[in-house]
């Protein structure tokens, strides 16, 4: 194949170079959410790992468009990339379930089975009596890996369906009193206890 003629064909420029350039977009986007996640969550060795190849993927994909000024395939790839690769970032980012949360729970009924299974499923729980706008009512503060979130939000359901609860980031976690732990009690193993290595 003769590539010089290849590389100027109209198949090419008008077919097969956005749809690189969208592609690229999707990876150095998807690139750049982990990225921040990584700088929020204080991965500080991945943080920059990633910096450089969302970089260095965009600076490619921009020279391109910047060799194809008249294209307006181009431009509709490259915006179509990143509105797709902050889609495949998020997506990413929920299945890793990186990091720790803080849940808090406020509860006008009796919260003593909702505390039970919380402490059989070892997620360390506080209780404090608080007043609320029209009656007492119990606040249970637990801090749980992401991944078990959706565990902790069906029990709430099913044992305080009324209750209110909020969800917040925690940036830092004292391990000393806190252990990193599965619903069975053991340890966490594998890539997510790898991955903590970087930070």
């Amino acid at each position: 194949m003769d590539w010089p003629v290849f590389f100027n064909s109209n198949t090419f420029i008008y077919v097969i170079l956005p749809i690189l350039i969208f592609c690229s977009r999707i990876v150095d986007v998807s690139i750049g959410t982990m990225r921040v996640i990584f700088v929020t969550k204080g991965y500080r060795w991945l943080a920059p790992f990633c910096g450089f190849f969302e970089v260095l993927i965009w600076l490619i994909a921009v020279t391109q468009i910047m060799k194809n000024l008249s294209n307006v395939f181009c431009y509709i790839a490259y915006a179509g990339g990143f509105a797709t690769g902050n889609f495949v970032g998020m997506y990413i980012e929920q299945h890793m379930a990186l990091g720790t949360v803080l849940i808090r729970v406020i509860t006008k009924n009796e919260a003593q089975e909702l505390l039970d299974y919380f402490k059989s499923r070892n997620y360390g729980v506080t209780v404090v009596d608080a007043e609320g706008l029209f009656d007492k009512v119990k606040i249970l503060f637990t801090v749980i890996k992401r991944s078990d979130i959706p565990d902790v939000i069906d029990s709430i359901k099913r044992f305080n369906p009324q209750a209110f609860y909020t969800i917040e980031d925690v940036r830092f976690v004292n391990e000393d009193s806190y252990t990193l732990r599965n619903p069975l009690g053991e340890k966490k193993k594998g890539w997510f206890q790898d991955i903590r290595k970087w930070k």
